[in-house]
């Protein structure tokens, strides 16, 4: 049996705008179906007929749902999606398109808020590594380093493990 976990991400109605914003910054992305509500519980729902109600996607492989759900939840930081950097090149590139199209927020340690609100983690691969050396001076240096940053910085990061 395969075990496959798909994140669904609610929306009010941007469901299909965000699925497209997504896939085309992710490589190897695609929208693999659209759904629509129809006049069967629209008593529930309120929405007309023919409205998007879900988009399956996937971004580099992974599958997501968006849902437009309507403004009932929004999303929080306590769920992030985070993303693994395996340079600095791939940092910039994943902040400033995240960054792109509207109020977003850039936050503490590598975290952003989109357009749509939601929380994503950008992370040099090696962040893990020099955090949990086992020289723990180096390691806390990192940390320091780390927290004084929005979006973070490989050479500082090295740097501060160096020091």
């Amino acid at each position: 049996m395969k075990f496959k976990i798909t994140p669904c991400l609610w929306f009010d109605h941007q469901a299909e705008e965000a699925a497209r914003w997504y896939t085309g910054i992710f490589k190897n992305s695609k929208i693999t179906a659209i759904s629509h509500y129809s006049e069967a519980g629209k008593e529930i729902h309120g929405k007309e007929a023919g409205t998007v109600l879900t988009v399956a996607f996937e971004l580099d492989g992974q599958s997501f749902t968006a849902l437009n759900g309507g403004p009932i939840f929004k999303f929080n930081e306590a769920v992030s999606l985070q993303i693994d950097c395996e340079t600095q090149e791939e940092v910039d590139y994943y902040w400033k398109r995240l960054s792109e199209g509207g109020p977003t927020e850039a936050q503490q340690c590598g975290w952003l808020k989109d357009k749509f609100g939601l929380s994503w983690q950008v992370v040099p691969t090696i962040l893990p590594e020099l955090l949990s050396h086992s020289d723990t001076a180096r390691s806390q240096r990192v940390f320091q380093a780390m927290l004084q940053m929005k979006k973070l910085d490989i050479r500082r990061l090295k740097d501060a493990f160096e020091a």
